[in-house]
């Protein structure tokens, strides 16, 4: 077992990894919407998808894998009447590459954020 950071983002705030590799498969936790650069969070939905989508992106990369590599997200909201937005701004950063993925309404969520993700990959 392998733990995986990158400097861009801040270090957990709680007893977790990151991202964790194990046999060629990357586990990375609930990636809140802080921006790397400001510790700030976006305003909007669509903004902080795009930024919970960054992270993800940046410890895909940090593990030498990539977006085309993910196989499942689960992703959870304050609201399920912000998914519309949220899966707009997904599905632009994906593409053509549909992962598995599941969402979970979840009420508030940690620092008043409106969304966080997971995702399984490979390498």
């Amino acid at each position: 077992m392998k733990t995986i950071h990158d400097d861009g983002i801040p270090p957990p705030g709680g007893h977790y990894s990151p991202c964790v590799e194990h046999n060629g498969l990357l586990y990375i936790s609930g990636q809140l919407p802080l921006d790397p650069n400001t510790g700030t969070i976006p305003e909007g939905i669509a903004a902080q998808t795009g930024q919970v989508l960054s992270n993800i992106g940046r410890l895909l990369h940090a593990a030498g894998s990539s977006r085309e590599k993910v196989l499942q997200v689960r992703i959870y909201v304050s609201d399920i009447g912000l998914w519309d937005q949220v899966n707009e701004v997904y599905a632009a950063y994906f593409g053509g590459h549909k992962p598995a993925r599941c969402v979970v309404p979840s009420g508030r969520l940690h620092h008043g954020c409106l969304i966080e993700a997971e995702a399984l990959a490979f390498l």
